[in-house]
């Protein structure tokens, strides 16, 4: 899909945040939509019916659900149009499980059903909800993402956020909410995701929005839809509006980002994903034989390219494969320690295999897993040498050919330095034959082919490996 420069511009701003760990979404009903749970139009429907009013002619839905509590002397029956509209089961949309997988810390949503915790439990990721005052003084161990649900949660319907009284007074009953996100949208960049010019909570959290923040936050816009059916007065008047509010956005320092069809959203974010994960390189491979670069040039070869991978601001996982891992981690080291204000130790993952079956799984199946989990960290997998001792006998590692499948499987990036041998020259061979595996980087297979030359030098492998990722940027 092609990007306007907007869109471009915001892919590139946001994927700086991503990895400054300065991004933060807020999620409305949109974002819910697709994985089957209803907007608040569709929520109150009936409840409009019951007052005797047309939900279609109606766009003050707080106020709605107020004249309902009015009639009725309570809340219950809006209450209980919660408990049965959110509590059934729904699958993650693609959207939430994107947003899953980047680095974001931070979420806020007005939204009552648990897809977004329930995708970052997918992606093996621990999230420390808040729907309560509380809950907020309480942090749970270990979490890996804060989800703020500021107005409340299916799992205690009772206390949520419905009607307009409600929202009147949520600066005083709920103060410690608002103060919370005050703070973060000063120090985060927020992705509004699944707001519309309907719904009513925009508004309500625009409103907590303030001018002096220097921040620039974005929100995703669909365009008004034409629709040939209906009066060219009218489509022009809506698209009129359309302009205003979106300017209006602006005001809060909010930019706009108008996509024409939803499942843009998604393409986009999936950009956002594939450059996030650029960022990361995973290096494969061991060695019990260096081949004909010996043994000391090889280590040298290997120490220099995580440096170098470290000084092009990249993160580097490894498997601390056997002969290759020591390496793998002194090298990056040595770049970090040695620019320390400028480079962190974040920037090295190091997942060593476990050798021992948990009573659950066979070390094989465990095996399996911890590649798929390692490998998904990051956009491209370099592999190198990739033998070992089996029987007496040096073969090729298998281990190593596996994880060259499971990153084509996952549509990664492979860069075998088939001039090490072994398995990193199978791999090659592998990739060869499949010239669109590089569709998106045509330029990588000569660069490839390069790195396949037996007479090529490490020194000279370590640049053209370190300009090809920083080439991959472009």
């Amino acid at each position: 899909m092609k990007f306007t420069g907007e869109i471009n511009s915001f892919i590139r701003d946001f994927v700086k945040d991503l990895t400054g760990n300065n991004a933060a979404i807020f999620a409305g009903a949109g974002l819910s939509k697709s994985s089957g749970h209803v907007n608040w139009k569709e929520l109150l429907t009936d409840i409009a019916e019951e007052l005797e009013l047309k939900i279609d002619l109606e766009s003050d839905l707080i106020s709605l659900a107020q004249y309902h509590v009015n009639k009725t002397k309570g809340p219950a029956k809006l209450t209980r149009k919660i408990v049965e509209e959110f509590s059934h089961q729904a699958e993650p949309s693609d959207n939430h499980k994107i947003l899953a997988r980047l680095p974001i810390r931070t979420y806020w949503t007005t939204n009552y059903d648990s897809l977004i915790e329930d995708s970052l439990k997918q992606a093996y990721k621990v999230a420390d909800v808040k729907y309560k005052l509380s809950q907020l003084n309480v942090t749970r161990p270990k979490r890996d993402a804060v989800v703020y649900k500021m107005h409340g949660c299916v799992s205690d319907a009772a206390n949520a956020i419905l009607y307009k009284q409600q929202y009147e007074t949520y600066y005083r009953d709920y103060a410690p909410f608002v103060t919370a996100l005050s703070g973060d949208l000063v120090s985060k960049t927020f992705l509004f995701i699944g707001f519309s010019f309907t719904d009513p909570n925009l508004d309500y959290v625009l409103s907590r929005l303030h001018t002096s923040t220097i921040r620039t936050h974005y929100c995703f816009v669909k365009r008004e839809d034409v629709d040939s059916d209906e009066d060219e007065e009218i489509q022009l008047y809506k698209r009129r509006k359309q302009d205003f509010r979106v300017e209006d956005l602006r005001r809060y320092g909010i930019q706009p980002l108008l996509v024409d069809k939803y499942s843009d959203i998604t393409e986009i974010l999936k950009e956002i994903e594939r450059r996030y994960l650029k960022k990361t390189v995973f290096i494969s491979g061991s060695a019990e034989d260096y081949g004909d670069w010996g043994k000391e040039q090889s280590l040298k070869f290997i120490h220099t390219l995580s440096s170098e991978l470290v000084f092009k601001d990249r993160r580097i996982v490894n498997g601390f494969g056997w002969g290759v891992g020591s390496a793998v981690i002194n090298g990056a080291l040595d770049a970090i320690y040695q620019h320390p204000e400028k480079y962190s130790e974040d920037q090295l993952v190091m997942r060593p295999f476990p050798q021992f079956p948990s009573s659950k799984q066979d070390l094989s199946v465990l095996w399996e897993e911890y590649r798929q989990r390692m490998i998904g960290l990051a956009g491209v997998s370099i592999f190198v040498f990739g033998n070992k001792i089996e029987d007496g006998q040096l073969v090729v590692a298998g281990g190593v050919i596996r994880e060259a499948e499971i990153a084509i499987e996952q549509g990664r990036i492979l860069i075998p330095v088939a001039c090490t041998g072994f398995a990193a020259k199978a791999v090659y061979n592998m990739v060869k034959t499949r010239p669109e595996l590089y569709e998106a980087h045509k330029w990588l297979i000569a660069v490839i082919d390069e790195l396949s030359d037996p007479s090529l030098g490490w020194p000279e492998a370590v640049k053209k490996i370190a300009d090809a990722i920083v080439r991959l940027d472009r």
